[in-house]
């Protein structure tokens, strides 16, 4: 099981939260990890080619996401 606490700055960070986090996971293991929010994505030049190439394929070969995601769990095992 996992919790996700999304805050908009480190000072929002209470006992509160721990206690939640105590309450949640009782005498269990847990790990915490804290990552700043980069909200700045930016598309590599790489990724950018793979999106154009994608906008002109084929329409008739598209498939729908459910099919994608079928074929990528049988190939990969997700």
């Amino acid at each position: 099981m996992y919790t996700t606490y999304h805050l908009e700055s480190a000072q929002e960070v209470s006992t509160d939260i721990l206690d939640a986090i105590k309450a949640t996971f009782k005498s269990k293991p847990i790990t915490i990890i804290v990552e700043e929010d980069d909200n700045n994505f930016e598309l590599t030049a790489d990724l950018k080619a793979v999106l154009e190439d994608r906008l002109h394929e084929d329409e008739g070969s598209y498939l729908s996401a459910e099919e994608s995601i079928f074929q990528l769990n049988k190939k990969y095992g997700l």
